[in-house]
């Protein structure tokens, strides 16, 4: 089994910053992509940012400009800058990462979500 681990939301002042962590354990031979969504209370989880192994990203409209998605592929962990944030931006964010395990199947994970509260 894969877990991730997030960590890095709490509460921030509207024009402020924080910046979300992830790591990917356990049976892992490969990571393909790791990205970040987020939900509102009774809506469906979208993408937030994504990043391949190799580097290129996608990024909601609502956040670019604003938002940076890296990874550490040595590390398995991917990160979310979060600057001139917004109270909209006011949800729980949930770290995803789909790849390979160790027996060579395909794993597609979730962390346990960590809220970000934006105040005006």
């Amino acid at each position: 089994q894969v877990q991730l681990v997030e960590s890095g939301g709490g509460l921030v002042q509207a024009g402020g910053s924080l910046r979300l962590s992830c790591a990917a354990s356990g049976s892992i031979f490969s990571i393909n992509v790791m990205g970040w969504y987020r939900q509102a209370p009774g809506k469906q989880r979208e993408l937030v940012a994504d990043i391949s192994s190799g580097g290129s990203t996608n990024y909601a409209t609502s956040v670019k400009g604003r938002f940076t998605i890296s990874r550490d592929n040595a590390k398995n962990t991917v990160y979310l800058q979060m600057n001139s944030l917004k109270p909209e931006d006011t949800l729980a964010y949930y770290c995803n990462a789909r790849g390979l395990d160790s027996r060579l199947l395909r794993f597609d994970s979730w962390g346990q979500g960590t809220q970000v509260t934006v105040s005006s």
